[in-house]
């Protein structure tokens, strides 16, 4: 059923979602809880979501597997499938606060879960998320300003090409954080420690070299301010597979909305190399 009547906007900002336990997260947008997932069940780590036909499911893994910096795969379901290894007893179709249903690569539908719109020929692709790396960076001491903000962080697709495989092609999107420039060394070797996760940034500095032109106006989330020294930092993003379906235009798909993610139960330093 879908719960876009009922539902409950999600604050991270009140002291307590950072306290969940990723059950609890989940048992929430199951219920009709939604919004950003940034600060959500603190220290576990947060996936993107895209499920594709059986038809369509090489050309996806090669397309990850082409573009490991945007697109790192955590796990792959079987055809059908809606559960995962990386959360015990959770259910791909209602656990995440907010989906998104895509038809020959247009947006036909944004909503809280997608019992409905499953099909049993769907290879969901779990993808990892830089909220996940947010916690090594605010241990670090960088700040994290859309979560100071209570905003959903900023996306932008650039011009960067990500390499194609078989039918997929499509533009690299990014995620940005402002970062004062006293943290900017701690924030690139923390994210590099976590390469399942996107890793290091893909550039820092200015937006027009990735083709953003306004960094006020993204693409996906929502805009950011900056204190005035900070300097924004971009990092590949697990929203490049919505770019591909938007540019390639497979018959269906089904993805997480930007910023909305799978709360997994698996820990941050899982991913964390020594």
């Amino acid at each position: 059923m879908n719960r876009t009547s009922q539902d409950r906007p999600l604050c991270v900002v009140d002291g307590h979602a950072h306290a969940w336990t990723p059950k609890k997260a989940r048992s929430l947008f199951r219920s009709g809880v939604s919004g950003p997932t940034a600060g959500v069940a603190a220290g576990h780590t947060q996936v993107n979501l895209i499920s594709v036909p059986a038809d369509w499911a090489y050309d996806m893994l090669l397309f990850c597997q082409r573009n490991q910096k945007a697109c790192p795969v955590l796990d792959v379901t079987d055809a059908g499938a809606w559960t995962s290894v990386l959360a015990d007893g959770a259910d791909l179709r209602t656990d995440l606060p907010r989906y998104r249903v895509w038809e020959h690569g247009e947006l036909v539908q944004e909503p809280t879960d997608v019992v409905d719109r499953w099909r049993d020929d769907l290879v969901t692709f779990l993808i990892g998320c830089s909220f996940t790396f947010e916690w090594a960076l605010t241990g670090a001491g960088v700040p994290m300003r859309h979560i100071e903000q209570g905003r959903n962080v900023s996306m932008y697709v650039t011009r960067r090409r990500c390499r194609p495989a078989g039918r997929l092609h499509g533009p690299m999107v990014v995620s940005m954080r402002p970062v004062p420039p006293e943290h900017l060394a701690a924030a690139i070797r923390e994210s590099s420690l976590l390469p399942a996760v996107h890793g290091s940034p893909v550039h820092c500095g200015e937006p027009s070299v990735l083709g953003i032109e306004d960094l006020s106006r993204p693409d996906f989330g929502d805009p950011v301010d900056l204190a005035p020294d900070d300097i924004p930092v971009f990092w590949a993003c697990g929203v490049t597979p919505q770019a591909a379906v938007m540019a390639s235009r497979p018959p269906f798909a089904i993805t997480h909305a930007p910023g909305q993610m799978f709360v997994t139960d698996t820990r941050d330093e899982q991913y964390r190399v020594l």
